[in-house]
């Protein structure tokens, strides 16, 4: 009965602990400059994406073969590209496609890993083995080669190439979680909730769950610049976004014919990459940093 009692004790406990670490972490990330340059960049390319239509100041689609590859001016701010299309219109347009692939895909691959990860750190066994062997066959095969290997298999699509990079990025939640699980599993308020008889569910998710999202967002933040690189890449090579639709990645692929006749068709594509992907990587940073459990 005391043992009980301790038990319970335990994980009513372990709430308001996690709670006053979440409070801490929130101010010391509110304190770093890198990672509010990072949510900043970031929120300004979601902003642009919501927008676009607002925004730009020509049609995307539309073509105008009196201005084709033309220089940055007063009516083209970024230029033209091949077919006399304005290149910041396609910008404001082609963020929706980054943005939207790599938050879906990465939501994709937290919806299998995490669970998956779960079930195999909790319950260990043959489900472990099972699902462990699966993983590092995966884990073997470089995961931008494995998108591009799904999605040359399911068809030439944003829609797919979101699912392709998902699957891709998921045994990196299952690696996670799994590891989390393991440790968390063996603290003293888990180990209270099974001496009390709550059932495995709602030990999961009520005492582990919660306790092991931190590792969890940060590596999603991070994985959400891959994915957006690895959508860019599956658009230059065809097996993304497809024309007239716009991307980064296809604008790319396109400019590389015209790198010296009009070198801004490469430089604002290839530049609004490398700023999404730095804002998410900084932003990341920032959140390991202030969620880091030994800086208390």
């Amino acid at each position: 009965m005391t043992q009980m009692a301790q038990g319970a004790a335990g994980t009513t406990a372990a709430q308001p602990i996690a709670k006053r670490k979440g409070f801490r972490g929130l101010a010391k990330l509110a304190r770093n400059r890198g990672a509010l340059v990072g949510a900043g960049i970031v929120i300004l390319f979601a902003l642009l994406a919501i927008f676009a239509p607002l925004l730009a100041t020509h049609d995307p689609f539309a073509t105008a073969f009196t201005s084709i590859r033309k220089p940055p001016s007063a009516e083209f701010w970024l230029g033209t590209d091949e077919i006399g299309r304005d290149i910041y219109s396609r910008l404001l347009y082609g963020a929706r496609a980054s943005l939207m692939a790599g938050v879906v895909s990465v939501a994709i691959a937290l919806a299998i890993g995490v669970p998956l990860g779960l079930i195999s750190g909790y319950f260990g066994g043959l489900v472990d083995g099972a699902i462990s062997r699966v993983i590092e066959a995966l884990l073997a095969i470089p995961s931008l080669i494995l998108a591009i290997a799904l999605a040359a298999t399911l068809g030439p699509s944003l829609v797919n190439a979101m699912l392709a990079i998902g699957i891709a990025a998921t045994p990196i939640f299952v690696r996670l979680t799994r590891g989390q699980v393991l440790a968390v599993k063996t603290e003293d308020y888990v180990e209270g909730a099974h001496a009390i008889g709550l059932p495995h569910g709602l030990i999961i998710l009520r005492y582990i769950l919660p306790n092991i999202l931190p590792p969890v967002v940060v590596q999603a933040t991070i994985t959400v610049a891959t994915a957006i690189i690895a959508e860019a890449s599956l658009s230059f090579l065809g097996l993304g976004q497809q024309p007239p639709n716009p991307s980064w990645g296809s604008m790319l692929n396109t400019a590389k014919n015209f790198m010296t006749q009009a070198p801004w068709m490469s430089i604002f594509p290839g530049g609004a990459i490398f700023l999404v992907v730095l804002g998410f990587n900084l932003f990341g940073d920032g959140l390991r940093d202030a969620l880091d459990p030994r800086d208390s």
